[in-house]
C-alpha cells in the first residue's frame, strides 16, 4: 500500500513538472501573449461536447486530444516545419494534459467517463 502511494506521488510530481515545463517553453519557445496560453489550456476540453454523441465518441475524441504521443508530433511538427501556432498548441496541449493527470483525469475507457487509466474519478460507491 505504502509503494502505490508513493508510485502515485511520483507521477503526480512528474505531470506537475511536465504542466510547469510547458508553461516555460511556451515563454521561450513562442512569442504569443500569454492570454493566448489561457485560451488554448482550455481548448482540448470540447472533447466533452463528444460524450453528447456517445461513450465510444467521447472517449475516443478525448484521448486523442489529451494523449501525448499525439502531442508531442504536434509540437516537433511545428518546430521543424516552422509553424508557430502549431508548436504552440501543442505546448499548451501537453500542460493541459498533464495538468488534468495531476487532478485525477486521465484517459478515458469508452465505458464511462469516469472511467480512467487513473483508476475512478469522485467517490467509489
Amino acid at each position: 500500500m505504502e509503494l502505490t502511494k508513493n508510485l502515485r506521488t511520483l507521477l503526480n510530481l512528474e505531470e506537475l513538472l511536465l504542466f510547469i515545463g510547458s508553461v516555460i517553453l511556451f515563454g521561450i519557445a513562442t512569442e504569443y501573449s500569454w492570454w493566448m496560453y489561457a485560451l488554448l489550456f482550455f481548448l482540448p476540453d470540447i472533447a466533452f461536447a463528444a460524450y453528447l454523441i456517445n461513450t465510444q465518441v467521447g472517449s475516443w475524441v478525448y484521448n486523442f486530444l489529451h494523449h501525448k504521443g499525439v502531442i508531442v508530433i504536434l509540437i516537433l511538427a511545428g518546430y521543424y516545419l516552422s509553424i508557430p501556432i502549431l508548436l504552440a498548441v501543442g505546448i499548451v496541449f501537453l500542460g493541459h494534459s498533464s495538468f488534468d493527470r495531476v487532478v485525477g483525469y486521465g484517459l478515458k475507457f469508452p465505458d464511462d467517463f469516469k472511467h480512467t487509466h487513473l483508476g475512478r474519478i469522485g467517490p467509489q460507491n
